[in-house]
Order: C-alpha cells, then structure tokens, then sequence
C-alpha cells in the first residue's frame, strides 16, 4: 500500500472478494520526506500514514518493511550507473523487476502468502492449460502493463491486480470516497520517486558529477559544448546552446551520448527514427512464445506489436532472438514503420493484441535515416 487511492482500493477489493488481506507500506528511502511536494515524490512519512488510515478503514493488519538498501542497490545506485554509461534508464521497471515483484514477493512467499496485490492497471488471464497471461487493462488510456512487462510467469503465478477491469481512475476515485478512504482525492505521484524536487539533472550532477565536453554533429564537427553529458537524453532539443546554427537553420536533437568520450552528438530530427533496436537482457512473460506455439512464425521470427514508452502506441513489429557480435542471445526488433528518439537503457515490451509477451532493456539501436543523409 503506497498511500494512494489505487492500492487502497485494490486493497479493498482483496478484502471484499474473501482474501485474508495484510497492508504493506514500503520504506524505500532511509531519509524520507516529511510531507509530499504536491504530486512529486513517494514513500514519504505522509504517505505511510494515509496508508495506514486506510488499512485502519478496511480493518486489515498494516506493516512497514524497509527494504531502502535493497531499493538503493537494485534502483538508485543502477539509475546512476545507467546515466553514467551514457543510457536512459526506467527506475519503474527495475522497481517492479527487483523490489515490488521479487523482493517484497520473496518475503511474501517465505512468510505464507499466495501473491502480492498491488493497485497497477493490467489483468491476468488463465488459459485452458492453466498458464497465467498478462494483459492491458480495460482502458487502455490507464494502462500500466507496460511497467509490468519484466515479470516472468513464476511472478504472474502470485501477482494479483483487483483494478486490471476497471475502466477509468474516476471511477476508482469514486469508490474510494463511497468506501470512506480520505485518500479518494489525493494526487497521483509522478516522475521518478526519489527524485522529489523533479530536478534530475541537478540530482545527477551530485551523483555523477560534471565534465566538459564537446557537442557534435553527425559529421563529428562540433557545434557546442556541454557541461556534462548525463544531463542530455536522446531526442532532446531544449537547452542544447549550440554555437554553431545548422546548414539548413532547422533545429537540432540529440541523437547519441557518449560519456566516455564526453560527447554528445546532435543532428536533425529526421535521425532520431530508429529501425531496428535490440537487447541482451530480455525476459517472458511466460511461455517462450515461438516456442510454445503462441505467435505466428516465420522460422525464429515471430510477429507482435513494440512499445517503447509506458504512454507510446504499440508499433506492429517482427521479433526474433538471435546471437550478437559477442556471441550472446539478444532481442531483435525490427519496427514496421521507424520508432522515434529511441535510446539505449530505456525497454521494449512486445506484445500480441492485449497480451504481454515480454521485454528486453534496449543495448543498441540502428538507425533508419544514413549518415550521409
């Protein structure tokens, strides 16, 4: 139970649908705030009293467990190592991969529960062999199976979503105030929760800290400079400060980082359309899905749709794993029509219609437009 409406309402659905319900509040930082800033920030003091208020309401046993060294580790110290080697990490991911759905699971499970409930938008199917599916939610406008794309089928076998058929977070809100939670009209949190000021490029500067370089273009001529490269993402236009205007007078994105040169390459927008992405860190949501028969095939390739952002239309694509330069096995992407301003660290998740098939953490892109273009 973070403190907000939607775990307490999912909370309230387990107890209701005859579940022998226990509250759990994750303390994920070792220096939380007192209060929230608006709807910046989690984990605070705040929100662990709402959520005992709202276990108090539901009549459930409520606890706090600190599991902030393992989030250090597993989230913040991975987000810095990620922004340091020049990629765009998704800290949600990897909290639902390492803390919510094997941490917090691992303790649930040695302590004698059946699953770990949580208040995210997406449901879960059985199908007629008994296999549990991940899917989208019913509106796909509150869809959060994105997020949850990391799991795999023995996390799906004790996950448990009371909100996945629920059709909008009004009605959501609704309910909370019908069932008498004082947490019906509370902001949803956003941006990265330990990042509460929203200020990540001043919170990198402490934790990475900043060296010069050189701004380029696609050429390698260079046009500016930059104060430190983990302050750029790719397809990044604003506060570039370029001192040199491009041939054509168009603006320019950020198409590469590359830290360890100190380098941050520019170009026109035009060149951040990705045709291929691939990663070595890809996982199932079940089955293997040319393996089990799931997706229509063409020898390893197998046919689905990709989706880069939690909020970014799914793209129909074909998917194969096959053997990088390395000799390691890697997710291969291949998007029917280009993706935009792709870069590496952020996920890919592939799926069928509704159905999750799975996710790879993006290593290396290809892009669609050539150099010389």
């Amino acid at each position: 139970m973070s403190g907000g409406v939607d775990s307490a309402v999912a909370a309230a659905r387990a107890v209701e649908a005859g579940h022998d319900v226990v509250g759990v509040h994750l303390a994920l930082s070792r220096m939380p705030g007192t209060l929230r800033t608006g709807s910046r920030g989690c984990c605070t003091i705040e929100d662990s009293m709402d959520a005992q208020r709202a276990a108090n309401v539901l009549g459930i046993p409520y606890y706090v467990w600190d599991f902030s060294e393992r989030f250090k580790a597993d989230v913040v110290d991975d987000f810095i190592a990620e922004y340091a080697a020049g990629r765009t990490p998704n800290p949600c991911m990897r909290c639902n991969e390492r803390i919510k759905f094997a941490a917090l699971l691992e303790k649930a499970l040695a302590l004698g529960f059946d699953a770990v409930a949580t208040g995210h938008y997406a449901k879960i199917t059985t199908d007629a062999a008994g296999r549990r599916e991940l899917h989208r939610a019913s509106a796909e406008a509150k869809d959060q199976s994105y997020v949850l794309g990391v799991l795999t089928a023995e996390q799906l076998a004790h996950a448990y979503f009371p909100l996945g058929d629920t059709p909008s977070k009004q009605l959501v809100r609704e309910e909370a105030a019908r069932r008498g939670l004082s947490v019906a009209q509370k902001p949803d949190s956003y941006d990265i929760c330990f990042i509460s000021d929203g200020d990540t490029k001043g919170w990198l500067a402490e934790k990475v800290g900043t060296a010069p370089g050189d701004i380029v273009d696609r050429s390698g001529a260079v046009v500016g400079a930059h104060e430190g490269a983990h302050a750029y993402t790719v397809g990044q236009r604003r506060g570039l400060r370029l001192g040199t205007p491009a041939a054509d007078g168009k603006p320019r994105f950020v198409l590469e980082v590359r830290p360890k040169e100190r380098t941050v390459v520019v170009g026109p927008k035009e060149a951040l359309a990705v045709g291929l992405i691939a990663g070595s860190r890809y996982s199932w949501a079940g089955a293997d899905p040319v393996a089990s028969g799931l997706v229509a095939a063409d020898g390893d390739d197998f046919h689905c749709e990709v989706q880069i952002r939690a909020h970014a239309d799914p793209v129909p694509a074909v998917a194969k794993v096959a053997t990088d330069a390395a000799g390691a096995a890697e997710l291969v992407i291949t998007p029917a029509s280009p993706l935009d301003g792709v870069a590496p660290g952020q996920t890919a998740v592939v799926y069928v219609g509704t159905r999750v098939l799975g996710q790879c953490t993006i290593d290396r892109t290809v892009s669609a437009v050539p150099v010389d273009a």
